[in-house]
């Protein structure tokens, strides 16, 4: 198999040309650490890589943005964040491993996306190459500029089907002075939906809220920011939790990478659900899961195959998308869950 390690955005739109011209299927990526999310990858003629495409183009922290190449590690852009003092909160697994282009095609997010959101909601800008040799931008690098910023939404999420990201702007954050973690052990999923509920219906806004299961029961995982009069409400109001130390969530961000990697057949399912069939649908699946408990998803993790769950109204519209983009469906053929 041919493998390409384009040093340039044109490097990389060349690429991507040069096999579609020859009708060569193409397996595209950056480091490649989340082959096992979305669909296995099928066997390509080629290989195109952007790890090489790994710089910091542009970095303003009073502005609050950052311009990065699609192959930086996202460890890397959060370190370079974290000496200014600034964050991207996508808190996604394979931390170590990821690239930034890896983790926006992957549409990966974790706790904190209860008050920050997800990818979309980060990216002010994109440069992305397409299978005809095009590179194709759209946003900018002003928070406020949303000029054509659909385009870029098509590429969250569409794990490398569509085209090869080459760029990306994001706004950034501050990191809170002050931070908490709060835990609380239940013995039933209804329980620990039930104080989730209690929690939501307060005027106190967590960063993040997330229930996971375990051999001992279940776990209420509640992330907080603030000054210490902030902080002290929420060990007032939640008086049967006990302070955990922040590395919990590392725990939680790399529970699926380490599921995955126990399970050589298993897969990973995020399921859209609304806050008040939750309880019911983790009960039911009987699966270890990571509940994004205010955000409204559940992540099954399955040891062998899993079930589908599909719609078929959104994918038919996938479809559409993906001819537009790819009409010889040469690009990453299988890994959007297997049907694209």
């Amino acid at each position: 198999m041919e493998t390409f390690l384009p040093e340039t955005p044109e490097q990389l739109a060349e690429s991507l040309r040069a096999a579609a011209s020859a009708h060569k299927s193409i397996r595209l990526g950056g480091n490649f650490s989340k082959d096992r999310l979305g669909g296995p990858p099928h066997e390509a003629d080629v290989t195109v890589s952007t790890q090489a495409l790994n710089r910091l183009l542009q970095y303003d922290p009073r502005d609050l943005t950052v311009s990065v190449e699609a192959g930086m590690r996202f460890a890397e852009l959060e370190r370079v964040l974290r000496e200014q003092g600034q964050m991207l909160p996508l808190d996604p697994g394979w931390a170590s491993e990821s690239t930034v282009g890896g983790v926006v095609a992957g549409n990966l997010s974790g706790p904190r996306r209860r008050l920050y959101g997800t990818a979309r909601d980060m990216i002010i800008g994109m440069t992305f190459a397409t299978l005809e040799g095009k590179l194709i931008s759209s946003g900018g690098m002003v928070v406020k500029n949303v000029a054509g910023l659909d385009m870029s939404k098509l590429m969250v999420g569409s794990f490398g089907t569509l085209a090869a990201i080459a760029r990306v702007n994001f706004k950034v954050f501050p990191i809170p002075k002050q931070s908490r973690t709060f835990v609380m052990q239940f013995p039933s999923a209804a329980a620990a939906f039930a104080e989730r509920d209690r929690i939501l219906r307060g005027v106190l806004q967590p960063s993040a809220l997330d229930i996971v299961n375990g051999p001992s029961g279940w776990r209420l995982l509640l992330h907080a920011g603030g000054n210490d009069k902030v902080l002290d409400r929420y060990a007032r109001e939640l008086p049967g939790a006990e302070v955990s130390p922040e590395s919990v969530w590392d725990e939680i961000r790399e529970f699926t990478p380490r599921f995955l990697g126990g399970n050589p057949r298993g897969s990973v399912v995020p399921i859209p659900v609304t806050f008040s069939q939750m309880a019911a649908l983790v009960e039911k699946l009987n699966v270890p899961v990571i509940v994004r408990a205010a955000s409204g998803v559940v992540y099954a993790h399955y040891a062998e195959r899993a079930p589908a769950f599909e719609n078929s109204s959104d994918f038919g519209m996938m479809t559409k998308v993906k001819e537009m983009f790819d009409p010889q469906g040469l690009l990453n053929r299988g890994r959007l869950y297997g049907r694209l």
